[in-house]
């Protein structure tokens, strides 16, 4: 089993989670993060530090948000690694709980 970013981190970005990953699995893009399900060991650590609930169990993704475990696992392999916390966007908390942001995942 893996985790998987979902929606509400795009435009976020906000970034405690990278740097409690024991093996390093998250990915960056320009404003979205992702894991790579092939370096995720399950411990569940990121869950508790995303600030906007964005991290699930692939097997707890929301119906409507299933596409991103597809998503995760074509981009990790295209975007670079990233292994410490960066600061939200700026206007992260604009955005964090709004609905249907895929059209503006950079």
């Amino acid at each position: 089993m893996t985790h998987v970013v979902t929606e509400s981190c795009i435009k976020c970005h906000d970034g405690p989670c990278l740097q409690v990953c024991p093996v390093d699995c998250f990915h960056e893009g320009l404003n979205f993060v992702v894991t790579n399900p092939y370096a995720c060991i399950d411990c569940a650590v990121c869950v508790a530090e995303c600030p906007g609930n964005a991290i699930y169990e692939e097997h707890d993704v929301p119906s409507d948000q299933k596409h991103f475990l597809q998503l995760n696992e074509e981009v990790a392999e295209k975007w670079p690694k990233i292994t410490r916390s960066v600061p939200a966007l700026p206007d992260a908390e604009k955005w964090k709980d709004l609905k249907g942001k895929l059209k503006l995942l950079d």
